[in-house]
């Protein structure tokens, strides 16, 4: 429910801070993915055309779709593959299946020229999760270092206690198979 109340306002500050800061939409992690924000209509050609991006990975609530965002079925008609992987905004973490679901549609892209954009509403905190998983099972990193290679590329994600447990309970699975 919080983060139904708050997503408003939490989504204009990001707007806002995208505007008056070093802060960009969305930033290349690796050559396979793309961690960003909401993906507005008026940047689906750019990540299209310049990202080269065929899949979608959105950590978003259905709610958090309803204005001014490229839906499931206009990707689709693009030739786009999406994978919508529900979790609840602030204080909520992805499932350890839907990080497994996230990883395995990501890595399906590596080598093929396409990238994949995984987002959230700002790109810091569920998409964030994610990534930091793709990154542990792509090139064998502790959850420590997984993180700090999304820093070096956007220094502003936000993780916080249950993002952290997630992250590290995935990578204590992946290292005990």
């Amino acid at each position: 429910m919080f983060g139904r109340v708050t997503f408003y306002p939490t989504l204009i500050y990001n707007v806002m801070m995208e505007k008056v800061s070093t802060r960009r939409w969305f930033d290349r992690i690796d050559e396979t993915v793309i961690l960003g924000a909401l993906p507005w209509r008026k940047i689906t050609h750019q990540l299209m055309n310049d990202e080269k991006v065929g899949g979608i990975v959105s950590m978003n609530e259905n709610y958090e779709l309803n204005m001014g965002v490229t839906k499931r079925e206009e990707w689709q008609k693009l030739g786009v593959k999406f994978l919508q992987l529900q979790t609840a905004d602030i204080f909520h973490a992805p499932s350890q299946d839907n990080l497994d679901r996230g990883v395995s549609f990501i890595k399906s892209f590596d080598g093929t020229g396409n990238s994949v954009y995984v987002h959230c509403k700002a790109g810091r905190t569920r998409s964030a999760t994610l990534v930091a998983c793709y990154l542990i099972q792509k090139y064998n990193l502790k959850p420590r270092e997984a993180v700090e290679l999304i820093i070096t590329k956007r220094p502003h994600i936000l993780l916080r206690s249950k993002q952290w447990s997630a992250i590290e309970d995935f990578y204590e699975r992946k290292r005990k198979e």
